[in-house]
């Protein structure tokens, strides 16, 4: 079934003000949520929801925490999320490094103490919109083995990396560290669907397309084996290390993302560049990889970010697709 973008938007912004959130952040937090379905991001919209309101009861998230400045040195700047609505807390601290990136050139938000974002894209976009480059990083707790290892030692920790065009057509890089993120697991166990590639291992080990048989006591994939299991301890790393707060290995006695760090950084482009610079090394990479020869049965090769754009036109137009289980539990909240 379909719902349009107003009517899903205002049930979630029914549920977050009942549990406490302001208007202004209700609304902000109903947008963020609804325009992840919108851009057919489902496992960090409509179908997270029942998650982050459990989140809310148990007391993980504080509807009325925002984030404060602790230090800075020139364009770094220090932040604690106070355990506030991860996805409110994020787009301050994008917000916050793009007047850096204004001022200096870049800018860059280490926040701490914060709770999980949704969807990363989510402040990659943010900064594109403003004209600048976006990187963004968080850290989870450990929910991956690393890569020859058989316990759950690291995160899948995101990377997401931006690049604006005039024309909204962003290039947009948003990738986890597991060849499939947990949300898009219960994306395809939804719907009753394999993976289209290996994305993990069942119980007993053995390597599956089977969402179900990787979230009942299997394992994920870091994508790229060893590559992918690398680059999650690096960023780790990196942002335990700028935001002062909590790695992987701190959080490793809690099974969900409560405290966890984030790196924001906004680069603007335009300072030494020229405005229309990005807009043409876009545009000829873009054409340069869609008029490459193609193998059988493919029909168009995206660039980052493209498909989420595509979708989002659609949906807009003709509703946002709900899993009716999903959209049931959100009406009974």
């Amino acid at each position: 079934m379909r719902v349009s973008y107003d009517k899903l938007k205002s049930e979630l912004k029914r549920v977050l003000l009942s549990r406490g959130f302001e208007a202004e952040a209700a609304e902000m937090g109903a947008s963020i949520i609804a325009d992840n379905s919108r851009d057919g991001v489902y496992s960090h919209g409509l179908n997270r929801f029942p998650v982050i309101v459990k989140s809310i009861d148990e007391g993980m998230i504080k509807p009325d925490r925002h984030p404060v400045k602790l230090n800075n040195a020139g364009a770094l700047e220090q932040w604690d999320g106070q355990l506030g609505f991860g996805p409110i807390n994020a787009c301050i601290a994008m917000d916050r490094a793009i007047e850096l990136a204004g001022q200096y050139g870049i800018g860059c938000v280490a926040l701490k103490n914060t709770n999980h974002w949704l969807r990363g894209g989510t402040y990659g976009l943010r900064a594109a919109n403003a004209g600048c480059i976006g990187i963004c990083m968080t850290n989870t707790f450990p929910n991956m083995p690393s890569w020859g290892g058989t316990e759950k030692r690291i995160g899948n920790n995101p990377l997401i990396i931006s690049i604006p065009h005039k024309s909204g057509g962003h290039v947009l890089l948003d990738m986890a560290q597991s060849q499939f993120s947990f949300g898009k697991l219960q994306t395809y166990s939804l719907a009753g669907k394999k993976l289209p590639v290996t994305g993990g291992y069942d119980k007993d080990g053995n390597s599956t397309d089977d969402p179900d048989a990787i979230l009942d006591g299997g394992e994920v994939l870091p994508t790229g084996y060893w590559k992918g299991s690398g680059l999650a301890i690096a960023i780790d790393m990196v942002v335990a290390a700028l935001s002062v707060g909590k790695s992987t290995y701190d959080l490793r006695e809690i099974q969900n993302d409560t405290g966890i760090s984030q790196v924001f950084i906004a680069i603007n482009p335009v300072v030494y560049a020229g405005e229309d610079y990005a807009d043409a090394y876009i545009e000829n990479m873009s054409e340069y990889i869609k008029t490459s020869a193609k193998k059988i049965g493919v029909t168009d090769i995206l660039y980052p970010g493209e498909r989420p754009a595509r979708e989002r036109v659609e949906n807009m137009t003709e509703g946002i697709p709900v899993n009716e289980e999903m959209w049931e539990i959100l009406l009974k909240l």
